[in-house]
């Protein structure tokens, strides 16, 4: 695809930060080996989910790929006789399912290509080095006076950003890097006035940004150059690493952890306070600090990569401060990331969670102060400081700032509102994302504690107490009804009484029927009721009667 030539129609722009999750459901034997049906999701959606079969071997080839990391992965050994066995199998799955558990929850390895290409190949099946590439050679047509020296093959963690050692032809000697970057979710600029403001980067200038010395962009993706530094980013010198090595090889898992001195802590952190407050002031989204996209020239940081909002890019830490609904801006975003990068200058090392329940000793109690008002459970739940607020504090009040360079960064009114509304879309997405989390993880709450042994128990109680409840109230209800029945026939007895149809059965005499009612006799016989053979001559359904009064006539 030609430089300048749109994206194709209709592309989507994923989020690569958005974590995936892997699940075995099941596997199936085949004549020489055995194949696990594994069930990815993107996020928290189960409707964004999907299958793939994967084999031993494809795992094992993973593993063999993430070496460069130097971490010891929990992949299960190979076996070559028995491996067809049913429990051989069950106990297999096991340990791969393990595995995909460590690998999705480790935030550098879950954004590797490697694992996002063997869990999603769909999505993730180009080359973009190449395609990277081919974007470069067209640039260079119209550029004759720059020449690519080497890739800088896989010194980021983005997948869709890749990066070139430069030079220019009339000064071999001079190092740059041209970085070339995708759209990506989070670009809500018209393509016009995108690349206006892309161009308008080399134009920044400010004591605490490392300068851009060209910038052009597409409709579909931008190119930066920028000098080289030797010296690399503040996360080189935090692990002590080398700029052009691969980021799993530097960062995963640094061979001595170690942090900075204090005073580099207050001076470093200082510069990046004032660059970012020089940004917010302007109105210029940023969102995207690590330490990673820092450079140090002596004892100086500068900030990189400020196209990356306007190419709509999603953050490292995305993952982390999109689950906590009060960080909601890119200013507390900004504040956000700051509190992790003081804290692996603080202890060579990123945060294992966040937030941090407690913070290992420090070289001063100032240190810990910023660090709890930026990544504690307090500050995660009300809310960021403004950067201000951190200027503020004591770990920085007092640094002296020697720099005499003036900042310049002309944004013309068209573009600054541009700007804001894109801000705006870019904090709306965020919100929504956030509110979709916090409402899945409130349904899981509940769920889990729905399906507890305690609650089990609490609604077998329950369930036992409403039976022995129903069961007095039908006990209740059966000897009303049975009340009721008495009360009646005594009713029914008492009027017969009255109407003095007992006849004495030695009585000789019959009475006599006529038109009206007969008229009986009553005569107490013990407590019986006695009927003479008259009265039961007459025309009587008994089975009309009450059970009770029934059964007494049958007894006479």
């Amino acid at each position: 695809m030609a430089f300048m030539e749109k994206p194709p129609a209709g592309k989507v722009l994923l989020d690569d930060t958005v974590p995936l999750t892997a699940a075995i459901e099941a596997s199936q034997s085949l004549q020489s080996h055995t194949e696990y049906i594994i069930r990815v999701q993107r996020g928290i959606s189960v409707e964004n989910s999907w299958q793939i079969v994967r084999r031993y071997s494809d795992f094992d080839l993973l593993n063999n790929s993430l070496q460069i990391t130097g971490l010891s992965l929990p992949l299960p050994p190979k076996k070559l006789i028995g491996n067809m066995d049913r429990e051989f199998i069950a106990e297999r799955q096991k340990g791969l399912q393990n595995y995909l558990n460590v690998i999705t929850t480790n935030h550098i390895l879950s954004n590797c290509e490697l694992v996002k290409k063997f869990l999603d190949p769909n999505n993730y099946s180009a080359n973009y080095t190449e395609i990277a590439l081919q974007q470069v050679s067209m640039f260079f047509r119209s550029e004759p006076k720059w020449e690519v020296v080497e890739p800088l093959k896989d010194i980021g963690w983005r997948i869709r950003k890749k990066y070139f050692l430069m030079k220019i032809k009339n000064q071999p000697k001079e190092r740059l890097v041209l970085s070339w970057a995708d759209l990506g979710p989070d670009k809500y600029l018209s393509d016009k006035d995108f690349q206006c403001l892309i161009k308008l980067l080399p134009s920044c200038l400010h004591p605490y940004i490392f300068r851009v010395t060209f910038a052009t962009a597409n409709e579909s993706s931008a190119l930066l150059i920028r000098m080289f530094n030797e010296k690399g980013t503040l996360k080189d010198l935090i692990y002590k690493a080398k700029p052009k090595d691969p980021f799993l090889r530097k960062y995963c898992n640094p061979k001595k952890i170690q942090g900075l001195e204090l005073q580099q802590i207050k001076t470093y952190g200082r510069q990046i306070l004032e660059v970012l407050k020089f940004l917010h002031d302007k109105g210029f989204p940023y969102g995207h600090l690590h330490a990673s996209n820092v450079v140090l020239e002596g004892d100086t940081c500068r900030l990189l990569d400020l196209e990356n909002s306007l190419l709509g890019l999603p953050s490292f830490y995305r993952s982390y401060f999109s689950q906590f609904r009060k960080i909601n801006t890119l200013e507390s975003v900004d504040v956000f990331c700051f509190g992790h990068l003081l804290y692996e200058m603080t202890y060579g090392r990123p945060p294992d969670s966040v937030p941090v329940d407690s913070f290992p000793p420090a070289p001063s109690m100032a240190v810990v102060a910023v660090l709890e008002s930026t990544l504690s459970c307090e500050a995660c739940k009300n809310g960021m400081p403004t950067v201000s607020r951190l200027l503020q504090m004591p770990l920085f009040s007092d640094v002296l700032l020697t720099t005499s360079e003036k900042p310049q960064f002309k944004i013309p009114t068209k573009l600054k509102e541009a700007l804001r509304i894109a801000k705006e879309c870019i904090e709306k997405r965020l919100i929504e994302e956030q509110k979709q989390i916090h409402q899945h993880r409130r349904l899981t709450r509940a769920q889990s504690h729905h399906g507890s042994e305690e609650e089990r128990k609490k609604r077998k109680i329950l369930a036992r107490k409403k039976s022995k409840r129903s069961a007095v109230e039908n006990s209740e209800e059966h000897s009303a009804k049975y009340s009721n029945s008495n009360n009646s026939v005594s009713s029914l007895m008492a009027k017969l009484k009255q109407s003095k149809m007992i006849i004495s059965p030695g009585s000789k005499t019959n009475p006599t029927y006529s038109a009206r009612p007969p008229v009986y006799q009553e005569e107490p016989v013990g407590t019986k009721m006695i009927l003479s053979p008259a009265f039961c001559s007459l025309p009587f359904d008994r089975m009309a009667c009450p059970p009770v009064l029934r059964k007494e006539l049958n007894s006479m």
